[in-house]
């Protein structure tokens, strides 16, 4: 931002400027290159192109001839606006936004970083240290949104504005390290420390690797997104690859080696070989003539400027040429310099001044080597030689210029040569308004659109449109602004109304925000002069209109259009607008704060800059038919396509699209006929059309330019499909095999191109492309272009080099949408109230920051950082000000309470109102063309309206709308105060005031300031403005680069969407288009190449629009229209009038006599209707046979009738409309009238001539009775019909104004849109002055269809007549018929009590409403209902006996006593004895509900219901909830219940609260433990520099700023968190305070609050005892507030208490920590208090230490992690976590314990029999579930319920191991033992240690009967057997009782026998074992049998084994 002192970037007129050289300031000029894809930047290739661009003058540049090129030369580098990065456009026109970069290696343009080497963002670190930054502020950043890191670079230049380094400024910047750094001008910003504290960089000169930023780069990259990957392997170019380019097209190849990652590399080459080389030089000229992709052209030449390839490898390769000897080599030469030259001219024209140098060497070259080549007979063109001669001529032109030093960035336009004549030529002319013309009203030369011969050449034509055109929306803006400038001084200014313009003031710009085509603006502008806008209806603030935004009285300017329009947000004076390149680079320099005026013109801007760029593009050669168009030549020929032997197929044109057979009436006439011999025609009535239709079809295929009128009804739209269907049938004829080209068909409106298309659509179901706004039609929806982009196959089909792009460009803007969002929010925070101080602190000057602070003292300020702010108070909006006397102040800064009166609106409950199409939004679907919509979804809007909220709240100390969150939260009560609602608004109004204003302190004012609490309030909120602009631009600076990113990829994304569009369309078989949307798209029009061109509305459409719709390859162009119904709609009256603006081109050739076909025969209105029309507009209009057959309007005598009036009109202020309350009333009560003629809604229309009509008609139209009639303005209703028109003329005046009801046209279209009825309102008598209207009038007198009254005729009694003159005489006709009674007797035998009604003659409809009275049942009781309601049963309550149970009940009469449910009380007993609770008539319960006590299985009692009680005998679970009361050994008695401790095995964690104080000064807040843990609370410690944000019980990093506490005296020189180096100064303070008085404190000190004098009572009570001293002297502390004498503070602060914890204050106990005075005790006790919390983390080494041991215990475990995988992984975790403490690490190793032995006793569980599993399975669960529980350690009661439980469960375990197998051999004695164990360990209690003692001893006594095999012997004995027998495993088998045997050999049973013990059944046969027999695996361990499948499989022996 601009520092103090500098001059703003803005132009001053200088006296005496000539000619057109005072141009205006950038703001002004559109750029070729920037997001419009203008390709005007071709002109600025230094070819004599004839389509250079609007090329202008910028602010404070003199103009200087050279050879015919005119060059604009900044005049003094100071009032040079600086270009804050926006794109380098390559348009002509363009800023050349490129400073330059002498010999640096790498160029950044504007903000886009053209170095990518990880992905979307990811700006490759700047390796060479030379390195220049250009287009203004340098950013370098590396952490994320704001926190920009320090720039290391040693030699970085920064050039181009002015440096701002702060050693501690705002922010706090640090110091720039870098030592050689120049910085020429350029604003380098290195914010080090930033808003968000942001860290310099600590490795100097250190590589910024992307993972090293953990804000920049943690997005993930969207998928797909390869390219962006990881730093790419890049891909090298090489000489196939270049060769297969060549045959590409240009664009490709432009798009492809722009996105190519190898470009760079390959141009980094110091040598090339000469063939390479020459392809090379051949791609690149081939790559820079793609018009479609400048932005691509612009990127690639950026990376050619700054290679070795041109700076070594070209001027080598020159140079070789003088000495090539092989004289064929020689000969080629010529061709490669001509590449050579072609590429020194793109380079100079986009970088006129950074290229200059390096091209320097090759232009030294050249001419030498061309001498020497001429010599040796080689011949070199003389196009050649010049163009060389050119470019050195520049090159030469341009070092004069840079030695002057007025020449210093690539912002230097360049201008075509002029003509010598008077005028400049229309192609160099800006678009955009200059200075001389805003200031100096400069009248443009114009000439009149010739419309009665021809044109002089082409070139006066395409002069005379621009001219035309661009008059058309300069003048209203140029006219308003010279108004508004003249009337700047004038008191009223604000409510004057300007005829041209629209003002909106103390306009804001308020942040940036992210839109699909690039970036845009919010801004804000005053709403209070537009209360009474409706925006709906309002055509302000339109899409795309065009906006001029001045702050300084319009000397300087930005241009914007708008570019999204809602009128909720309109309605709050908020807009977005997207400004135009130059703009967005002056843009860098406004502050939301900054305050503009805002103009807007109604023009849609859109159109004209699109039509105006496409103007000046276009080649005259190019336009087609210019010899009709510009020679006016009446001779038309055939179509270039067809010849005499062309044949036309017509066979689809005779089919009847509604019936299915074909007709043919000529019999066998063929189908096929040759279409330029007229003999072989087929008749009309084959073709299904009248004889003048016939004739269009005719010329329309036949001649190469056909104009075909239709009047009214005559089917113009009917004979367009014909042609169309014709063609498409036929397309073979014109369709080149070489490239499809489709039909393009141009509507003026949506809904024309809509209706169009609908009716292609029926004979063509595909192949239809539609661009254009928003379409009502579902059928077309799937042929948008957004619809077919989305298809798959589209996708996939596209080129790889456009899905490559696609990719990387929208990754790229995903992440700079995300930071620039961020930032963009926090910006606009800052305008929702007053910023709470924490947020500006970085902003305020160290000492300011003390004085705001201290300046309230704690008893009369309550201050908590959450609720209430400092700054506030002292802003005057705070509790204490506000509570004593802010009222008084505000009523007298605001006399008669001004806001108070500010109307507020109080909604009521409305009917719902008809809809009808807002005006706004229909103009605004006709512009929007589809793709451009970016509506949010409305949760998305909610959802950031939520964050903005919550952002506020951190942000703000107060916001000015929060009316809604105040009701939301019950306000915080304090003690000390309350402030009323009235009170609120007065502060909101305060605020809101101050806030407007826009004086601000300058910062050298603000130095000067010491005491901030002396300053008045005025002062005080100049220096708070001063404090909120110095944040705001921070934060701008910060967004800036996002900004430049952003956009940059958005404008490559549009150029890149303009490619995909191109690869649809060009499939295409017909594109439909608005004449918008082909204005947009004219440049992929000129590659498409549409042969054949059908304009429908053709009379509707400016002539300039028309051309810009053709392209070169435009064969065939059919007009279809109709010039005497609306013409095209110029914006200045005198331009449409005088010049002839509105004459289309249509019109033009009808005027010169053209030859063309009026349709005649018209099929729409009945022939009353249709002689309005004819004579008096159409002079043959005939009608066709079908409009004879009409019936009679029903209910009215006339089908036709003109009702005169003289009621006047009324003028609506807001939109220059009228409205006329008598005709709408009139209207709207005949449209009733009409529907209850039984017409249907849809049936009906309401035309009106002007808006203001359309809403005071749909105020009197309730949608309950009007739904589907049509209301619509006549203008917005050509091209439609209906059957009943009604037509309000609205204008009445005693002036006679009729407006543009004197219009031919209007008055054609308004008369001929009727088919059966025309009822029109107006005052006749008025109208009549006007010719036409007076033959009209004529004609309705001669046939009695005008008069006074209406008359109505009522259809049931035609006799009745009623006159209707007014709307209160439809009265007299309440129902549509007449005011006599209906009396129809109804089918109910009453009578209809309406009015004489015509609609519902049967009365089937109709709902008799009286009394039923019919009997419903036998007791002859009445129906109560209305009559047409169904009766329904009689529900009159009689007393009935229930046949179930013979109780008597009160029963409805027509329920039956057997279905009624009884409702007296049931008497059953249930099963378990107690009584039934249900009614008599209901089932008994299943599930009794009393209360019983039971015995649970703890032994405890406990009341349950009944139910449950049952249940638990069935062995459900119940929990008990006796209390525990166990006295745990912490003491405390056990909180849980008997359930939640498991019956006291794990009691529940003691709760009781610890109450000890930690080091701290923190209570505890854990619940009782033996030691209590770290503190976890924030940390309080905070120095006047920063505070910790780590938790309190963790280590603080100590602040390493220089200390603060200094005074005149002394001062310290150590850091802040080190022991200070200087004595506490006793000298007494000079200070004065507010109240007069001397301060009492100390030098140095801050001064106390207090007042010996004023607070003497106070100051002087006893304390330490020297308070009295006459020279006592005090402190306050900072941290309370209390004070103390200095002298006692000093000698309590100096004790040693011996503890180890911070001094407290003496009276409330609050830790001391603020005071510099007691900084060094304080610092002791805080190094202290740190070496505790480091003895309770424990050493590190020794943490680390256990942290391996116990990983390698974890790793080491193998059971754990098999068993328990998740327990396994969560340690494994909790292990690796970096903040392990000597607490945590004996956590961790508790918990493995405890883990690793349920795991083994899970493992063991397979030892134990299967159906002995589940319950101590279920017990194992349980003690895991306890282990889970999140604790910071385990209590000693954990540990001991947890081993004790443990200890039980391995018991129970051997037990139960034991006993496997044993079964059968338990003898009863041991049963008994076994038994009596067991129910120890399966005991629910908790398991003691008496408990354990004899469970211990009963397995000791078991272990010899039950040895753990289970074999009945002990495992020495098995493991000698095993042995003896020698047998490997897989050998040892039991018999079905258990007996054990052996199989030797193999293993496998060869043979049965039987057991020794029992006699059954052992071994088997043929190797298969007996089924009753198994494997004793208890014996060896085997798995399986030795000789089975699986041994076999697996090779599992273990000599097998360990042989493989």
């Amino acid at each position: 931002m601009a520092g103090a002192g500098q001059e703003p970037c803005s132009w001053q007129p200088r006296a005496g400027g000539r000619g057109r050289a005072d141009h205006w300031d950038t703001g002004f000029i559109r750029r070729g290159a920037n997001r419009t894809n203008n390709v005007s930047g071709q002109a600025a290739h230094l070819r004599e192109s004839p389509q250079a661009s609007n090329y202008t003058l910028l602010p404070g540049q003199r103009e200087e001839r050279l050879g015919g090129w005119i060059w604009r030369v900044p005049q003094s580098s100071k009032n040079k606006p600086r270009n804050q990065g926006g794109q380098a456009n390559s348009g002509a026109t363009g800023h050349w936004n490129k400073q330059e970069n002498e010999g640096r290696r790498v160029r950044h343009q504007g903000g886009q970083a053209h170095e990518r080497a990880s992905g979307p963002w990811n700006e490759q670190e700047n390796e060479g240290r030379g390195r220049g930054y250009h287009g203004g502020q340098a950013h370098e950043r590396a952490r994320g949104p704001y926190n920009e890191e320090e720039n290391e670079g040693r030699g970085r230049r920064y050039q181009g504005g002015q440096t701002h380094e702060r050693a501690r400024g705002p922010w706090n910047e640090q110091e720039n390290e870098g030592r050689g750094r120049k910085y020429q001008g350029g604003q380098a910003q290195e914010g080090a420390r930033g808003l968000r504290n942001g860290q310099g960089n600590e490795g100097r000169g250190r590589r910024i690797q992307p993972q090293e930023n953990p804000h920049f780069y943690q997005n993930p990259t969207p998928v797909g997104a390869q390219l962006s990957e990881q730093p790419q392997q890049v891909k090298r170019i090489g000489y196939k690859f270049l060769e297969s380019l060549l045959q590409k097209d240009p664009s490709e190849v432009v798009i492809t080696l722009a996105s190519s990652s190898g470009l760079k590399e390959l141009l980094s080459q110091m040598a090339m070989k000469p063939n390479f080389l020459q392809l090379v030089c051949q791609v690149l000229r081939k790559a820079c003539s793609s018009r479609m992709d400048r932005q691509s052209v612009q990127q690639l030449l950026g990376v050619v400027k700054d290679s070795n390839f041109l700076k070594i490898c070209l001027p080598q390769y020159v140079s070789d040429m003088m000495t090539e000897a092989v004289p064929a080599v020689r000969h080629q030469y010529p061709v490669h310099i001509s590449n050579i030259i072609s590429l020194l001219q793109d380079l100079v024209s986009i970088f006129p001044v950074s290229s200059v140098q390096k091209i320097s060497i090759l232009l030294t070259v050249l001419p030498a080597s061309i001498n020497a080549l001429r010599t040796s007979g080689v011949d070199i063109t003389e196009e050649t030689e010049k163009n060389l001669n050119k470019v050195q001529m520049l090159v030469q032109h341009l070092q004069e210029k840079r030695r002057e030093g007025t020449l210093r960035a690539d912002n230097y336009t360049l201008m075509q040569p002029q003509t010598n004549g008077q005028e400049e030529t229309y192609r160099t002319m800006t678009i955009y308004p200059t200075y001389n013309e805003v200031h100096f009203d400069e009248k443009p030369f114009l000439r009149p659109n010739n419309v009665t011969g021809r044109y002089e050449s082409t070139s006066i034509y395409l002069d005379t449109h621009f001219r035309l055109l661009r008059e058309d929306f300069v003048r209203p803006l140029r006219e308003g602004i010279l108004e508004l400038l003249q009337s700047f001084e004038d008191k009223g200014l604000r409510k004057k109304k300007f005829d041209d313009i629209r003002i909106y003031f103390d306009t804001k710009i308020i942040t940036p925000l992210c839109s699909p085509t690039g970036i845009v603006y919010k801004v804000q502008f005053d709403i209070k002069p537009l209360k009474f806008v409706r925006w709906q209806n309002s055509k302000r603030l339109l899409y795309g209109s065009l906006i001029c935004m001045s702050k300084d009285h319009f000397e300087t300017c930005l241009f914007a259009t708008v570019s999204n329009r809602d009128n909720a947000d309109l309605a709050h004076g908020i807009v977005q607008l997207c400004f135009n390149a130059q703009s967005q680079a002056l843009l860098a320099e406004v502050q939301p704060s900054d305050s503009f005026l805002m103009v807007e013109t109604a023009a849609y801007f859109e159109a004209y800059l699109h039509v105006l760029e496409g103007l000046q593009e276009i080649q005259e050669e190019d336009i087609p038919f210019q010899k009709y168009i510009v020679e006016c030549d009446a001779q038309v020929k055939k179509p270039a396509y067809l010849t005499m032997d062309t044949a036309y197929n017509f066979a689809p044109l005779m089919e009847d699209p509604l019936s299915d057979e074909e007709i043919h009436p000529d019999g066998l006439r063929p189908q096929s006929v040759h279409v330029l011999d007229p003999k072989q025609w087929l008749s009309a009535e084959t073709l299904r059309l009248d004889e003048s239709q016939m004739q269009a079809l005719s010329l329309a295929l036949t001649k190469e330019l056909a104009i075909i009128q239709g009047p009214p009804g005559t089917g113009k739209t009917y004979v367009g499909l014909k042609i169309v269907q014709a063609l498409l049938t036929n397309k073979h004829v014109w369709q080149t095999t070489v490239q499809k080209s489709p039909i393009l068909v141009v509507c003026y409106t949506n809904h024309a191109l809509d209706q169009f298309l609908e009716g292609i659509y029926t004979f063509q179901k595909h192949g239809m492309v539609r661009v254009g706004g928003r379409s009502s039609s579902e059928v077309l929806k799937q042929f948008t272009l957004r619809e077919l982009r989305k298809k798959c196959e589209f996708r996939h089909s596209l080129p790889m080099h456009l899905r490559r792009a696609y990719v990387n460009i929208t990754s790229e803007m995903k992440q700079a949408e995300q930071e620039l969002h961020e930032g963009a929010k926090h910006l606009e925070c800052t305008t929702y109230g007053v910023l709470h101080e924490r947020q500006l602190e970085a902003c305020i000057a160290p000492h300011h920051w003390d004085s705001l602070m201290n300046g309230l003292d704690g008893e009369e300020f309550y201050y908590s950082a959450s609720q209430h702010s400092m700054i506030l108070e002292w802003l005057g909006l705070g509790v204490t000000v506000f509570t004593q006397d802010a009222a008084e102040n505000i009523e007298a800064e605001n006399p008669g309470g001004q806001q108070e009166r500010e109307q507020e609106w109080e909604g009521e409950a409305e009917e719902e109102l008809l809809e009808i199409p807002e005006e706004a939004d229909l103009i605004q679907a006709d512009r929007v063309i589809e793709d451009e919509e970016a509506a949010k979804p409305q949760g998305r809007k909610e959802e950031e309206h939520r964050a903005a909220r919550g952002l506020a709240r951190v942000l703000l100390a107060m916001k000015l709308e929060d009316q809604e969150e105040e009701t939301a939260q019950p306000q915080q009560k304090t003690a000390e105060w309350e402030v009323t609602a009235a009170q609120r608004k007065k502060m909101k109004q305060k605020m809101k005031a101050e806030l407007c204003k826009l004086s601000a302190m300058s910062e050298l004012e603000a130095k000067a300031i010491q005491d901030l609490w002396q300053l008045d309030l005025n002062s005080r909120w100049r220096l708070y403005r001063l404090w909120l602009q110095t944040y705001q631009g921070f934060i701008r600076r910060q967004i800036l680069r996002r900004e430049q990113q952003y956009q940059a990829a958005a404008e490559r994304l549009t150029e890149l969407r303009l490619q995909e569009d191109f690869c649809i369309l060009k499939e295409a078989q017909v594109v439909g288009m608005t004449t918008t949307g082909a204005a947009k798209y004219r440049q992929i029009l000129q590659k498409v190449k549409p042969r054949i061109v059908i304009i429908e509305e053709a009379a509707e459409v400016l002539e300039a629009h028309t051309i810009t719709t053709l392209s070169k390859a435009c064969q065939h162009l059919i007009l279809i229209g109709d010039h005497q119904q609306l013409r095209p709609s110029a914006n200045v009256y005198d331009l449409a009038k005088n010049f002839n603006l509105e004459v289309s081109l249509f019109e033009r050739l009808v005027k010169v006599n053209f030859p063309f076909v009026c349709l005649k025969y018209q099929h729409r209105m009945r022939p009353e209707i249709a002689q309005l029309l004819s004579p008096h507009i159409y002079q043959k209009l005939e009608n066709h046979p079908s409009v004879l057959k009409y019936e009679n309007i029903k209910g009215v005598l006339s089908n036709l009738f003109f009702v005169e009036h003289d009621f006047p009109e009324q003028e609506i202020q807001e939109g220059k409309s009228h409205q006329n309350p008598h005709e709408a009333q009139f209207v709207v009560e005949l449209c009733k009238y009409f529907l209850c003629q039984d017409y249907l809604p849809s049936q009906i229309t309401i035309l009106t001539t002007y808006t203001g009509q359309l809403f005071c008609l749909r105020k009197l139209m309730p949608a309950k009775t009007f739904a589907g009639v049509k209301v619509h303005v006549v203008d917005k209703y050509q091209g439609e019909e209906n059957d009943i028109i009604l037509l309000s003329l609205v204008r009445s005046n005693k002036e006679e104004r009729t407006g543009f009801l004197q219009i031919p046209n209007r008055i054609c279209v308004a008369l001929s849109r009727a088919k059966k009825g025309l009822y029109c309102i107006g005052n006749m008598r008025m109208l009549g002055k006007v010719p036409l209207w007076s033959k009209i009038i004529h004609t309705l007198r001669e046939k009695g269809h005008i008069g006074r009254s209406l008359v109505l005729c009522c259809q049931n009694h035609p006799e009745t007549k009623t006159l209707a003159s007014t709307a209160a005489d439809f009265s007299k006709v309440p129902e549509g018929g007449c005011s006599r009674p209906c009396e129809f007797r109804l089918s109910c035998g009453h009578v209809c009590t309406r009015a004489c009604h015509p609609y519902d003659i049967e009365h089937k409809e109709y709902q008799c409403l009286k009394p039923c009275q019919k009997v419903l049942c036998a007791d002859g009781h009445r129906c109560p209902r209305s009559c047409y309601e169904p009766c329904g049963p009689c529900m009159v309550i009689v007393e009935k006996t229930i046949s179930k149970c013979g109780h008597l009940q009160m029963v409805p009469c027509f329920t039956p006593d057997s279905e009624f449910l009884c409702q007296e009380p049931c008497q059953k007993k249930l099963n378990c004895g107690h009584a039934c609770n249900k009614f008599c008539g209901q089932e008994c319960t299943k599930q009794c509900p009393e209360l019983v006590t039971v015995m649970l299985k703890c032994g405890h009692n406990q009341q349950l219901k009944c139910w449950i009680a049952e249940e638990m005998k069935d062995k459900k679970p119940v929990e008990c909830k006796t209390r525990c009361s166990v006295t745990l050994e912490c003491g405390h008695v056990c909180s849980g219940s008997c359930h939640t401790c498991f019956e006291g095995r794990f009691h529940k964690p003691c709760n009781s609260p610890c109450k000890r104080f930690l080091v701290c000064s923190h209570k505890c807040q854990q619940p009782c433990t033996t030691e209590c843990p770290p503190c976890q609370l924030e940390c309080q410690n905070h120095c006047v520099h920063s505070r910790c944000k780590k938790k309190c019980g963790a280590s603080c990093f100590p602040c390493a700023e220089p200390c603060e506490w200094r005074c005149q005296h002394y001062q310290c020189t150590n850091l802040c968190s080190e022991p200070c180096n200087r004595p506490r100064c006793n000298v007494p303070c000079a200070n004065v305070l507010c109240c007069g008085h001397p301060c009492i404190g100390l030098c140095g000190e801050p001064c106390p609050k207090k007042c010996l004098v004023c607070d003497h009572e106070e100051l002087t009570q006893i304390f330490f005892g020297f308070e009295e001293d006459p020279d006592a002297r005090f402190v306050q502390l900072e941290d309370c507030g209390h004070v103390f004498e200095s002298q006692g503070l000093d000698h309590y602060m100096d004790e040693d208490d011996d503890v180890i914890k911070l001094k407290v204050c003496p009276i409330c106990q609050t830790p001391i920590r603020k005071n510099l005075r007691y900084g060094t005790i304080v610092k002791r006790r805080l190094d202290e208090i740190e070496k505790v919390k480091e003895k309770i983390q424990g050493p590190a080494q020794e943490i680390e230490s256990s942290r391996q041991r116990l990983q390698a215990a974890l790793m080491g475990n193998a059971v754990l992690q098999r068993n328990l995988p998740l327990k396994y992984l969560m340690l494994e975790d909790k292990l690796r976590a970096s903040d392990l403490s000597t607490k945590s690490i004996g956590l961790i190793e508790n918990q493995l314990n405890f883990y690793e032995r349920v795991a083994d006793l899970t493992n063991s569980l397979s030892k134990i029999d299967v159906s002995e599993r589940k319950g101590l399975r279920k017990r194992l669960d349980e003690v895991q579930e306890w282990l889970d529980k999140p604790c910071l350690s385990f209590t000693g009661q954990e540990l001991s319920d947890l081993q004790s439980e443990i200890q039980r469960l391995t018991y129970w375990l051997s037990l139960l191991a034991r006993c496997k197998g044993a079964s059968g051999t338990i003898a009863p004695v041991l049963a008994a033992e076994i038994a009596s164990a067991r129910e120890i360990l399966e005991g629910t209690k908790k398991f003691t240690a008496e408990d354990e003692a004899a469970a211990k001893a009963a397995l000791e006594r078991l272990s010899a009967a039950l040895p753990l095999s289970g074999l009945g012997i002990s495992e020495a004995e098995r493991v000698q057997i095993v042995r003896a027998i020698g047998c490997p495993r897989g050998h040892w088998f039991k018999c079905r009782n258990g007996h054990i045997y052996v199989i030797g050999d193999c293993g496998g049973a060869m043979e049965r026998s039987t057991c020794p013990e029992c006699h059954e059944v052992i071994g088997g046969t043929n190797h298969t074992l007996d089924s009753t027999n198994s494997l004793a695996s208890e014996m060896d361990g085997a798995t399986h049998a030795a000789w089975s499948e699986t041994a076999n499989n697996l090779l599992n022996f273990e000599e097998l084994r360990r042989l493989l």
